[in-house]
């Protein structure tokens, strides 16, 4: 008998749930754009960083 009040109850606020999202939809998101940003022209004349690497994947152990 519990167990059917339970999963009564479970069922009802699923379907609450269900019927919310339904009814009342979440709003969409705003963003206000103040100005464009242009990427191009980001890394012109920048000297970007780069990491170098001391690459060992084909080592080989030298056996005599």
């Amino acid at each position: 008998m519990r167990a059917r009040y339970a999963t009564t109850v479970a069922a009802l606020v699923l379907a609450g749930f269900a019927v919310r999202l339904f009814f009342f939809p979440a709003p969409p998101a705003e963003a206000e754009m103040r100005q464009s940003l242009d990427t191009s022209r980001m890394h012109i004349g920048k000297e970007l960083p780069a990491q170098k690497l001391h690459d060992m994947s084909f080592v080989f152990a030298q056996t005599d």
